[in-house]
């Protein structure tokens, strides 16, 4: 099969999070947007741009696509304040993440759910050998 236009480009993911319309309950939420992300994919960073600060008397968040907290690990929901830009994974080799399935990014919420929030967490990818 030969090479598909633009598949060498970098891509971008954009997944939406809304405590009005997603809740905060806590537990896995899979984040709405076109947030696809194909299998073999190398994400290499991001940044997570939060418009509305985040609420809970205790609570936790986590960003994932492959695996528990690949692309933010645990934050208390204090640090992610309105304005504020996170910027993740690092962008380093060894913050990379590669996706072994069709992946969509997800937040954990632990601890104490959230009352308040809306982020968009956008990241950056190239498709793996599965797609050259």
């Amino acid at each position: 099969m030969g090479k598909i236009e633009g598949t060498t480009r970098v891509k971008t993911v954009e997944a939406l999070y809304d405590f009005a319309v997603d809740g905060g309950a806590v537990g896995t939420i899979t984040l709405r947007g076109d947030n696809s992300i194909p299998s073999g994919s190398v994400i290499t960073g991001g940044y997570i741009d939060i418009e509305t600060s985040c609420a809970s008397a205790t609570g936790t968040i986590a960003v994932q696509a492959e695996a528990a907290g690949d692309i933010l690990a645990t934050s208390l929901e204090a640090a992610l304040t309105a304005g504020r830009k996170s910027v993740i994974p690092a962008g380093t080799g060894a913050t990379t993440v590669k996706t072994t399935a069709e992946r969509n990014v997800k937040i954990v919420i632990a601890t104490a759910a959230f009352t308040a929030g809306k982020f968009r967490v956008v990241l950056f990818y190239k498709w793996g050998a599965d797609h050259a």
